[in-house]
């Protein structure tokens, strides 16, 4: 698997792993749902922070371009 394909899988889990935690937790503010579900929650955000150190080049740069990966993949949730 080449740098690039690991790098944009690496992005796309975080990137849902950010987004559902995210979403997760929402739902048991907002919506009322169980308790587990902000358990749950945090441990898929925990999971996106896990995740998100396993790119292989500079911060930075890395960091830049998940910026523009999770705008697309919350415009994709989003509809």
């Amino acid at each position: 698997m080449t740098t690039i394909v690991k790098s944009l899988l690496i992005f796309v889990l975080a990137g849902l792993c950010e987004i559902g935690g995210g979403y997760t937790v929402w739902l048991w503010l907002k919506e009322g749902k169980p308790v587990w579900y902000s358990l749950a929650g945090g441990v898929i955000l925990a999971l996106y922070g896990l995740v998100a150190t396993w790119q292989v080049e500079g911060f930075g740069r890395v960091y830049a371009t998940y910026g523009g990966i999770f705008i697309v993949l919350v415009m994709l949730w989003a509809w």
